[in-house]
């Protein structure tokens, strides 16, 4: 498995005043799948997320992602781990707005590991695999919100995590392209072998899905395989 949740609590604050924003979840996501997770707002949806990629420590219970277990790393040697290991895609792109398209994801890809030169071919090569490569030299503002949500998926995928971890990726977004957003999240499940988890209310996403499982309260309620 990719990941593998263990009895996860998170507890946020003390005495009274303490929440449980995630309660005993166990969860576990294999490479090539492409699991959504779904919930009303305030669920633990997005404390999920940061706790299955070491942004937050549980209060109790493990957290293993892509070999190594999480709890008991430095916080440096997480850093390392997650930045070679995971890509991030949110509701907002998050692009860096001084840096042009392409430089946004050879950051990234540097950053992941990989040799400059190399990560300029590997950008060249994700850009034309989701249809912007013509956007390469403009900057964030000067793109659609779906090309803004292309890029910045682009930027996830170019140092070839074992993970992709995503938080309503197409909430903002209209159907054409939400939908491509989903199709480039669905075939790097499928291509390369990734996990993905994504965090999302929007059901759109549904018929990419390999799994969805429901998160309320901050327990995991359910699972449903297969959907389509």
């Amino acid at each position: 498995m990719v990941l593998e949740l263990d009895r996860v609590r998170r507890t946020r604050g003390v005495g009274p005043h303490a929440v449980e924003a995630l309660r005993d979840v166990s969860l576990a996501v294999g490479g090539g799948e492409f699991v959504l997770l779904e919930g009303p707002s305030g669920a633990g949806k997005t404390t999920l997320l940061a706790v299955a990629a070491g942004l937050l420590r549980p209060t109790s219970g493990d957290v293993c992602l892509a070999g190594r277990r999480l709890p008991a790393m430095s916080l440096g040697e997480c850093r390392r781990h997650r930045a070679t290991r995971v890509g991030f895609v949110f509701q907002r792109s998050n692009l860096l707005p001084r840096l042009t398209v392409g430089e946004n994801v050879v950051l990234m890809a540097v950053l992941g590991g990989m040799a400059r030169e190399a990560a300029k071919r590997e950008t060249t090569r994700m850009l034309e695999a989701l249809g912007i490569a013509t956007l390469a030299d403009r900057y964030p503002h000067e793109l659609s919100g779906g090309e803004e949500q292309r890029a910045a998926v682009a930027r996830a995928l170019v140092h070839g995590p074992a993970i992709v971890l995503a938080d309503e990726p197409t909430g903002s977004l209209d159907g054409v392209s939400g939908r491509a957003v989903a199709e480039s999240l669905g075939s790097l499940a499928a291509e390369r072998g990734a996990a993905v988890l994504v965090a999302t209310h929007d059901v759109r996403l549904r018929s990419f899905a390999s799994r969805r499982v429901r998160i309320v309260d901050g327990r995991i309620a359910d699972s449903e395989p297969d959907l389509g």
